[in-house]
């Protein structure tokens, strides 16, 4: 749960460039071989799930195919996961918010009758925490693995791609987005919700790895000792991380109780 402290500010600044090793999200396949083999996949050593909604969402470019492990994990450990509907991830935040994951959300929210659980990936955990601020009504936690939700901080690789993305987003929508759409300058819901602590009713949990070769691992913390946790490995392989999931086990557990 948010400790009231107030959390670091999302950057309003422009993107920046990260000096950070890119090769080693070649790694990620290792992670996914170990998933396999690891207990706590197969649901052992692990909490078990109250059948609570779990919405996943993708991060950067990426749609919801590579979140399936994670789904039949969540399926296994006793919970009803939800896959978010985006088929990549590379609209304006707003936009997608709008169309399709606010409805989904609520669709979960209303099919379980309890407030839901939302896991994000990447540009995704930032997109959750956008929603969860704007219905905490509905959102009883927002896990994100590898989101840099305090600044768009990473590997200029990544900046020139989501710049492509943001060209793009203006050409397609034209009036429908803001001429500062995908920057931090942008005064959109989904902006400004970032510059503003969760509600206390929201438990947090960021999961970061600093060997990230993305984002700066540095800004995917809140800086709460309580809410922060470190893993081994890499920023793609964070949604086949088998210390990742038990983490997110525990968390969720955890958020039953509140």
């Amino acid at each position: 749960m948010s400790t009231g402290r107030p959390l670091p500010a999302f950057s309003e600044e422009l993107a920046e460039a990260a000096n950070i090793p890119i090769w080693r999200e070649a790694l990620f396949t290792a992670e996914l071989l170990l998933l396999y083999c690891s207990p706590a996949y197969w649901g052992f050593g692990v909490p078990q799930g109250d059948g609570s909604a779990v919405v996943l969402i993708p991060g950067f470019l990426k749609g919801d195919g590579y979140l399936g492990q994670l789904h039949s994990w969540l399926t296994r450990i006793g919970y009803r996961p939800y896959f978010s509907g985006i088929a990549q991830n590379a609209e304006c935040p707003n936009l997608l918010i709008e169309s399709a994951l606010r409805d989904n959300v609520t669709r979960a929210y209303r099919e379980n009758g309890r407030k839901v659980h939302l896991v994000g990936h990447s540009l995704g955990g930032v997109i959750a925490r956008a929603i969860a601020a704007q219905q905490p009504d509905a959102v009883a936690s927002v896990i994100t693995l590898a989101s840099p939700f305090r600044g768009t901080v990473a590997h200029p690789f990544i900046l020139s791609a989501a710049e492509e993305v943001r060209k793009r987003i203006l050409q397609e929508n034209g009036p429908k987005v803001l001429p500062t759409c995908y920057t931090g300058h942008c005064t959109c819901e989904f902006v400004d919700a970032l510059r503003h602590e969760l509600p206390s009713s929201v438990m947090e949990t960021a999961v970061y790895t600093r060997s990230d070769g993305i984002v700066d691992w540095r800004y995917c913390k809140t800086e709460d000792p309580a809410l922060d946790f470190e893993v081994p490995g890499t920023h793609l392989g964070l949604v086949f991380n088998s210390a990742a999931y038990s983490i997110i086990a525990t968390r969720l557990k955890a958020a039953q109780a509140l």
